[in-house]
């Protein structure tokens, strides 16, 4: 049977075609979906289906992220949460990577450490907020250590999971070969867990900007979660959903970056 290139190239070709129609789609019904949002959300405000001072509405957020702009007050603001969660987010990844490998080069500390690091990953973070305020004061360590423990201990968990998911036959191939463990761990486990890895950071970003969130709450004079306090206390509540919005951006923004790393990744190792 002969091979044809044309007719390769030509479903290849058809292939890439179907595959960017149908993220064009997905991205349409996205956009399609969110402006029928912002729209419903402006007609019931202005209709008074809703009342706009309790549920503001998409020209009144609009024109005080304008008005926040123009004050420089909200760049501000988001500069420190985006600093706090940044520097929380790395943290956490260090931390985490060097814990878990720890753990998967002592099993038995694995064994003994295991119920704890379950029992902390089940305490909800706020409890422990307080006591950071105590043990540390006001101010960005406070809310730097708040997001690293939002995080901390499902990344190690996910981590160490991701390194015991290895292929033990790989392994068993490097001591065969005369390595040790080390090279056991460099050579297989580590770039055999590149996927985990990359999903539970999708995952710990989130995680990190909640942490920080909840550290401003309590603890700042500035920051996205800062402002969110005070539109409350003081009625401004376009002010806090201005804020509110600003955090989702921030959100999607960090998990699409991560996203486009993880695709680099895979092109690159061809995962």
């Amino acid at each position: 049977m002969r091979h044809n290139p044309k007719k390769e190239l030509t479903r290849q070709e058809e292939f890439v075609k179907n595959h960017r129609r149908h993220h064009h789609m997905v991205a349409s019904w996205r956009t399609i979906l969110f402006v029928m949002f912002l729209a419903l959300w402006e007609v019931s405000a202005r209709l008074q289906w809703i009342d706009s001072f309790f549920f503001s509405s998409p020209s009144r957020v609009a024109l005080c992220f304008v008005e926040q702009i123009r004050d420089n007050h909200l760049c501000a603001h988001i500069g420190v949460t985006l600093y706090e969660t940044i520097v929380s987010f790395l943290l956490v990844l260090g931390l985490s990577l060097l814990v878990s490998t720890l753990l998967w080069y002592s099993p038995k500390l694995a064994e003994i450490l295991e119920p704890y690091l379950v029992v902390l990953n089940s305490l909800p973070k706020s409890a422990l907020a307080p006591l950071f305020i105590v043990w540390l004061g006001t101010g960005s360590t406070t809310i730097i250590v708040a997001g690293i423990s939002v995080a901390i201990f499902g990344s190690i968990i996910s981590f160490f999971t991701g390194f015991q998911q290895v292929d033990p036959e790989k392994i068993t191939l490097i001591y065969t070969l005369g390595g040790h463990r080390r090279d056991a761990f460099f050579k297989v486990v580590l770039p055999g867990s590149i996927p985990i890895l990359l999903s539970t950071a999708k995952v710990n970003i989130g995680l990190a900007l909640v942490g920080v969130i909840i550290g401003e709450f309590l603890a700042a004079r500035r920051g996205l979660g800062y402002l969110i306090i005070y539109g409350s206390q003081v009625f401004q509540l376009d002010m806090v959903i201005t804020s509110i919005l600003v955090l989702c951006i921030i959100a999607l923004v960090f998990y699409k970056s991560i996203q486009f790393i993880e695709h680099q990744i895979k092109i690159k190792f061809k995962m």
